[in-house]
């Protein structure tokens, strides 16, 4: 049967249309969980160099997996070089997703690196990306820079100094709000605190103003729904390892101790 969902490609086409989006992160280096969750019917994934064992050789491979379970492979980047983007870029990653962005400067630098026409990205179409040169030069320059998502991550408290700056840069496609970060700094209870909610809201305001999307990392639907209502329209639930705790628990508490 032919898989009748949205293309992979169309992410950040769905991203700025501000489509109802699910996704996760992936934390295991191994293609099954994404090829799992793509079969399932996730829009996309969050591979995370940033906080996961991922060397470039198995973010290759993880890449390809996502490409083929038609999700779309969005990578947390562990180093916002430009040099680690392209790598990314390159292997065929449908956007980054860059922590501690703070500052404008810093949106316009990933943006540049992102981008063929208005930034700076160095050119190689002989890559997975460029169809390893069977996709011309001028078409795949404006392949990547239409359907490549630049996301970047507001989880510093002195970010939001900035904010109304921040999602003004043209090229940001959308900001994810990280609210474990947040919480931290904050020495907050939980992400879900008042406390966390007093940050998170003109974050949220400043996106409405500016028309950015807002993607949220979500413990519940209860949580989801409130976000909702202050922006947001694409989420993230839990990763591969929460998914795989959550059931291993559940079938534990099922199964131990004698049958009757």
């Amino acid at each position: 049967m032919a898989d009748r969902r949205p293309h992979w490609r169309d992410f950040r086409r769905r991203l700025l249309a501000r489509d109802h989006l699910l996704g996760t992160f992936i934390k295991t280096p191994t293609t099954h969980a994404t090829e799992i969750l793509g079969l399932l019917g996730f829009d996309f994934v969050v591979f995370d160099q940033e906080h996961a064992p991922l060397s470039s050789t198995v973010l290759d491979v993880m890449i390809l997996g996502a490409r083929a379970a038609n999700v779309a492979g969005i990578v947390r980047v562990g180093d916002p070089g430009e040099a680690n983007i392209l790598s990314v870029l390159d292997n065929g990653a449908a956007g980054i997703l860059v922590p501690h962005v703070a500052t404008r400067e810093k949106a316009e630098q990933i943006v540049a690196s992102c981008r063929y026409r208005t930034g700076h990205r160095g050119f190689a179409n002989t890559t997975r990306a460029g169809g390893f040169g069977t996709v011309g030069f001028a078409e795949h320059m404006d392949a990547q820079d239409s359907e490549v998502a630049c996301i970047a991550m507001i989880e510093d408290v002195h970010a939001v100094d900035e904010i109304d700056a921040i999602v003004r840069v043209p090229g940001i496609d959308a900001i994810f709000i990280g609210r474990g970060d947040l919480t931290a700094a904050l020495g907050a209870p939980s992400m879900t605190s008042p406390e966390t909610h007093e940050v998170v809201a003109p974050i949220m305001e400043a996106a409405r103003k500016a028309d950015m999307p807002v993607i949220m990392l979500c413990p519940d639907r209860e949580d989801a729904a409130k976000m909702t209502w202050l922006g947001a329209s694409a989420y993230l639930v839990s990763s591969d390892h929460g998914f795989m705790k959550t059931a291993a628990q559940r079938a534990l508490e099922e199964f131990r101790g004698p049958m009757e």
